[in-house]
């Protein structure tokens, strides 16, 4: 087409079109004698570009041309090969391998809409009602054609260049017909090219009624009626926006794909088809993890029985002469944060063989039979590099019984995953040199032939540390810290050891790092004590909250309430020693709480039961004496006593009239799903009544105990109310020192065999 040719001419100029340009004609005098006619584009817009003048050389400095070329392309090549950038910086970086077909990509999708646009170049759109007046009227229609039913092609009688140039009206146009020829025409008497306009209709009936009257009625004969066409395109750039959707997820798949393989595809294709590959993370003795046994303390009987793993794979040969074999797998059972991943990577960082750590969530995907795939092909790639160790971390995840996840007891994914687990952990083809250690915190959910010996030979009970654990792991985590010179580790560990009876290490890691942001909080060079023991509180009962304000009586109600759980722990032989009280509201719903120093417990006694039941009804029956009347702040408490009465009664055989019996409580029924109790409704009622006359003989019991030591109560709640916070310093200076000592243990004595204790044990 004779514009696109005008088009890359210009371009070589250095201006390239950006809008739509006019046309218009110019006559040139050949040197022999003859017209030839040119068009020429003028643009509304030109973005400039550099001028380049190697087109006008003569044709004799080719020769130079070509070889400012070859200059240019040797150049080139060495630039690749020497590696550098463009800018001379050094080594450029070398592009993935796929970004050379992006340009190529590009061009083909492009090429469809390239394509549609130049065939559509010389059309311009107007309206029906210009059709009319510009046109129809003046005779100047030489067709119409009907394209696809939606819109108009108009084609207009050619016109000589006189009648172009007297026209009053210039229409803009982008091109010419498809039909006529690009050649130039000779002399003045030729015609100009024939402009194609186009308009879009609603509907054809519609289109053909208007015209039939606008014809009418512009008195055009009926032979001479403007003949329609009708015809249908097929657009090539509307066909590929079609399968451009098609496309995009044909190249997001492979896309991914190849990525996936690249990234974790073992053994054979990746991506999509690696589903079934484990993904383990592999430890060797080049890039073990720095946790050593050495690091891990509050856990000494684990660690002797994990580390007879380590010293058979180590020197098996000690174990071999006596016929021992090293059992197949360990199971670390205990609560969360008790250090049994933490174990998991000591053993990896302590064992010179390659160490596999997966999840057990690993192992679940949304393709059906991929779990038993990655099953296998986890102990494919440990039987390659035996000896070694499989670490499996949550392996309740796939190791739940079976029949329990779905109706009917069918199989399910999860079941096909653990069946699989059985037969490679102790099967016809059993794992040799593979040791197998799992973690879980829910033991009492996983199959019985996972634990059966063979498997699971052993379990390695990892629970939260006792008193010197404590003090072994907080010592571990005070080295890092800068802590007050005054003060020893030892001391340090001891006293925060005593403070967190309960804790585990990820607990005690929390605090130790509580208490440096506290301190860095208040810009200090050190960590003091108080810092420690508010980083106690910030775990235990949840952030100050500052900002919450209660009124005088609400603030006057959680003292006595506090004061009430205080005096009545104070004047009890075997409750826990008062470290502190505060009626500063923390966490989400605490107004006041009250610190105690437990003691180390494995056996708790009816007596004691008891006592903690009184302690618990403390701050509710403070209310009651003091104000006659009760609120909602022993919600809690309540609860608590709850549960402990339960407990006495259906679990531990308390109860006189039920006997030496023993029922789960009525939520673990629940959550362990039982339709059916497995007592009658009888039993019920009388567990019902004796959990309900436990409660209230230790509420009359602390009721007439706070009575005795009201002017103690009195004393500790305006206390309270002056100063917010109250140690046990405090209170022995305002009532005495406790009755029973700082600790007193049950079996000091043998005094709980002479029978239930006085209402009033002081």
């Amino acid at each position: 087409m004779l514009s696109s040719y005008i088009a890359r001419r210009a371009g070589s100029l250095g201006a390239r079109l950006i809008s739509r340009p006019r046309v218009s004609a110019f006559v040139h005098r050949a040197p022999f004698g003859g017209d030839l006619r040119f068009t020429s584009f003028t643009c509304r817009t030109l973005q400039s570009r550099p001028f380049s003048t190697s087109w006008l050389r003569s044709t004799d400095s080719g020769g130079d041309v070509e070889r400012g070329k070859q200059e240019t392309q040797k150049d080139s090549r060495s630039k690749k090969s020497t590696g550098d950038d463009s800018n001379g910086n050094g080594p450029s970086k070398t592009p993935p391998s796929y970004m050379k077909y992006v340009p190529l990509g590009i061009a083909v999708l492009s090429l469809p809409f390239l394509i549609d646009a130049a065939s559509h170049a010389g059309e311009q759109q107007i309206t029906f009602q210009e059709l009319l007046n510009d046109f129809l009227k003046q005779g100047r229609v030489l067709r119409l054609v009907v394209v696809n039913e939606s819109h108009v092609r108009v084609f207009v009688k050619p016109r000589t260049l006189g009648d172009q140039q007297t026209d009053e009206k210039t229409v803009d146009f982008r091109g010419l017909e498809n039909n006529t020829s690009s050649a130039s025409v000779p002399s003045s008497s030729s015609h100009a090219k024939d402009p194609v306009y186009y308009f879009t209709i609603g509907s054809v009936e519609s289109f053909e009624h208007k015209l039939d009257i606008a014809q009418k009625e512009a008195g055009i004969p009926v032979s001479q009626y403007v003949p329609v066409a009708y015809v249908t395109e097929t657009s090539i750039s509307s066909e590929m926006l079609k399968l451009l959707p098609t496309l995009l997820l044909i190249g997001g798949f492979l896309y991914i794909n190849r990525n996936a393989g690249q990234l974790g595809g073992r053994g054979g294709a990746g991506g999509m088809f690696s589903v079934g590959k484990a993904k383990p993370q592999v430890w060797s003795a080049a890039n073990s993890p720095k946790v050593k046994f050495q690091d891990v303390a509050g856990m000494d009987e684990a660690k002797v029985e994990i580390m007879e793993f380590v010293q058979f794979l180590r020197s098996p040969e000690k174990f071999i002469e006596l016929g021992a074999h090293i059992p197949k797998g360990a199971l670390l059972v205990g609560p969360p944060g008790t250090g049994k991943t933490l174990l998991a990577k000591a053993v990896a960082g302590e064992a010179s063989v390659p160490f596999f750590s997966i999840s057990g969530s690993d192992f679940i995907e949304m393709f059906v039979g991929v779990g038993p795939a990655r099953v296998r092909d986890l102990f494919s790639q440990a039987r390659k590099a035996a000896p070694c160790i499989v670490f499996i971390d949550e392996i309740d995840a796939v190791g739940r019984q079976r029949g329990r996840g779905s109706l009917g007891g069918a199989s399910d994914e999860r079941d096909n995953t653990l069946n699989q687990l059985l037969v490679e952990m102790d099967g016809f083809s059993s794992s040799t040199g593979v040791i197998v250690l799992a973690g879980t915190n829910r033991a009492d959910i996983l199959d019985k032939a996972l634990l059966r010996p063979g498997r699971f030979d052993r379990q390695i009970q990892v629970d939260a540390p006792d008193f010197s654990g404590r003090e072994a792991i907080f010592k571990i985590h005070l080295q890092p810290l800068t802590v007050e010179k005054d003060l020893s580790l030892d001391t340090i560990a001891r006293r925060l050891s005593e403070l967190t009876p309960g804790f585990v290490g990820a607990d005690i890691a929390n605090v130790c790092n509580e208490a440096a942001l506290i301190a860095a909080r208040r810009n200090a060079d050190f960590i003091s004590l108080k810092d420690f023991e508010a980083a106690i509180d910030r775990v235990v009962g949840g952030i100050e909250r500052k900002a919450r304000k209660l009124s005088e009586i609400e603030k006057r109600v959680v003292a006595y309430h506090e004061a009430g759980h205080a005096v009545v722990g104070w004047f009890l032989k075997y409750t826990d020693p008062l470290v502190k009280v505060s009626i500063v509201p923390r966490g989400k719903a605490a107004l006041g709480y009250a610190q105690y120093l437990p003691q180390e417990r494995f056996i708790t006694t009816q007596v004691q039961m008891l006592d903690f039941m009184c302690m618990a009804l403390g701050g509710r029956a403070a209310e009651q004496v003091i104000f006659g009347h009760l609120s909602t702040g022993a919600q809690d408490d309540l609860q608590r006593v709850t549960k402990m009465a339960y407990a006495q009664v259906c679990m531990y055989g308390m109860s006189s009239r039920l006997g030496p019996l023993s029922f789960p409580l009525p939520h673990e029924q629940n959550d362990s799903m039982q339709f059916q109790k497995p007592y009658s409704q009888e039993t019920a009622t009388v567990i019902d009544d004796e959990a309900s006359l436990l409660v209230q003989q230790a509420y009359e019991r602390t009721l007439s105990l706070l009575q005795d030591h009201k002017e103690a109560l009195e004393k500790i709640a305006q206390l309270l109310l002056q100063q917010e916070v109250i140690s046990q310093d405090d209170i022995s200076r305002l009532i005495g020192n406790r009755p029973f000592g700082i600790r007193k243990h049950v079996f000091d004595d043998y005094g709980i065999l002479e029978g239930p204790p006085s209402p009033h044990a002081t």
